[in-house]
């Protein structure tokens, strides 16, 4: 059980929210924007035009009930029963062609920020570490790397620093290495502390906690007690960090996400909702 890292839900043909500007984007400025009037996914096997835009999607053939249209940071994956005829399936697509491009058009926005939001491996550059920048200054005379807070800086801007043990000039590669050893370092820190303090609140017992590089999910609780929480959540501020290890311990006591699931998050994170808003629509950073 975990946490979508990337709005790639099912729709499952039900409906979905529609964005006013997006909806503006489509049927008032068509040719105005170039670069939405073409969505194609790597894998695309067919097209349908829909308004104004014309969509190429992954098409698969599978076992299954009804037709399922899935969008992901690659574009829309449609799967479709053997029996589904293709005219069925392009009216299907019509049918919801607002909730695809509304999604679409969220996920091209998405990487267009995640790419401005790539993080430069270089003295000066900087990170979120905790929900506020943090400021990289290579320091060959120390060994390691360390923390420096209350910088004297103007108002607005990062009042930390993390100085590492690297030469001036040293490799994007190498700053790059090092800041993520330092950070998984941390995260193991953190999250063993905040979960032997919620496991006790929630009448859970833990049997592990370790680090993920999933993918396509925050977290993740397993059975037999064991815990594993993405080590970049440590970008985020502790309040998601918070919600992440209550979620996941809630597990232990629901493997699902259903109404008694989500109260046993709630008893302990009455205001869970905005941390979850906040990792819903979190743009990460690129790291390579």
């Amino acid at each position: 059980m975990g946490l979508s890292w990337v709005d790639g839900n099912e729709d499952g043909m039900a409906g979905g929210d529609e964005s006013s500007a997006v909806v503006a984007a489509l049927s008032h400025e068509p040719l105005q924007r170039p670069e939405m009037s073409a969505f194609r996914h790597p894998q695309a096997e067919r097209e349908v035009r829909l308004g104004d835009i014309i969509v190429a999607y992954e098409f698969q053939r599978v076992r299954r009930r009804s037709i399922g249209m899935v969008v992901s940071a690659d574009g829309l994956s449609v799967r479709a029963p053997r029996w589904v005829s293709s005219g069925d399936i392009e009216t299907a697509l019509h049918a919801k062609s607002r909730w695809i491009c509304n999604k679409l058009v969220e996920q091209r926005e998405r990487a267009l920020k995640q790419k401005a939001s790539r993080i430069e491996w270089r003295e000066g550059g900087s990170l979120a570490y905790l929900g506020e920048p943090l400021i990289l200054v290579l320091e060959p005379q120390i060994k390691g790397a360390t923390v420096h807070e209350g910088l004297p800086t103007l108002p607005g801007m990062a009042q930390r620093a993390l100085h590492l043990g690297l030469p001036q000039g040293s490799a994007a590669e190498v700053i790059g290495d090092a800041v993520q050893a330092w950070l998984k370092k941390q995260a193991r820190r953190c999250f063993e502390s905040r979960v032997q303090h919620f496991a006790a609140q929630m009448g859970v017992q833990v049997t592990r906690v370790g680090l993920s590089s999933a993918r396509t999910r925050w977290g993740s609780a397993s059975v037999d007690g064991s815990i594993r929480l993405h080590w970049r959540l440590m970008h985020f501020s502790d309040q998601v960090i918070d919600y992440v290890v209550v979620h996941e311990l809630a597990h232990l006591h629901e493997m699902n996400h259903s109404p008694r699931f989500w109260a046993v998050v709630r008893s302990v994170m009455p205001d869970f909702e905005e941390a979850r808003e906040q990792l819903r629509h979190a743009v990460i950073p690129e790291w390579a």
